[in-house]
């Protein structure tokens, strides 16, 4: 049955990808954290993206809940906030079906998420973990070069960056960025005040995971 499931998903992920391959989802979960913060970052990665690795993404993201079907539309789906994250059984076998068939999350912290992300990805993957992404990783080498993987964009406890994910069969399909704060880089300069420099490196890394999603 777990299999028949995938596959049909597999079937609605492909039908749907060849009419909308254009577009980024931003995930509403429970729990109560704050799913929609950063408003400004993925419209300017969106628009970073266009102009400097020839994607044609639609300008504005759209927000999609774990549960939906709809989650098959979207390629890549972004997911980010400050605290809580819950998923229901429902939720996670959905979630888990849709990364299987093909789709890809990005997991950004944008400080105090980990311990919850991980506690609900246990309901996604029992038996698996999340593992760390290497600096030799391709996603730090697609169009923009990171030699030393995930670059710091925000300093909050003083850790290292980590990107960290879960593979299938060799692809990585879901990505956690940890202790950078990407999406922080992406907001609007006024925002956080933060140098062009770093903003371009957040951005730059951004199109990266961006590419790599579309491409894997």
């Amino acid at each position: 049955m777990a299999q028949l499931t995938r596959f049909l998903a597999f079937l609605t992920f492909f039908v749907i990808y060849a009419g909308h391959c254009q577009q980024v989802g931003v995930l509403k979960y429970g729990g109560g954290g704050d799913w929609y913060s950063n408003p400004t970052a993925l419209p300017n990665l969106i628009q970073f993206c266009n102009e400097n690795i020839d994607t044609k993404l639609d300008a504005k993201p759209e927000t999609i809940e774990v549960g939906s079907v709809s989650i098959y539309q979207f390629p890549l789906i972004h997911m980010t906030g400050h605290g809580n994250v819950f998923f229901t059984n429902e939720e996670a076998e959905n979630l888990r079906n849709y990364l299987l068939s093909g789709g890809f999350l990005h997991i950004d912290d944008n400080y105090g998420m980990e311990p919850y992300v991980r506690r609900e990805l246990k309901k996604v993957f029992p038996n698996r973990n999340l593992e760390e992404v290497g600096a030799d990783h391709p996603i730090f080498s697609q169009k923009f070069n990171f030699e030393n993987g995930l670059p710091k964009i925000h300093e909050h406890d003083g850790k290292r960056p980590q990107a960290l994910g879960i593979f299938e069969e060799g692809r990585l399909i879901l990505l956690f960025t940890y202790e950078s704060d990407l999406g922080d880089g992406w907001e609007d300069p006024e925002v956080h005040n933060d140098p062009e420099d770093v903003r371009l490196k957040a951005l730059q890394m951004g199109a990266n995971i961006v590419e790599y999603a579309f491409k894997n």
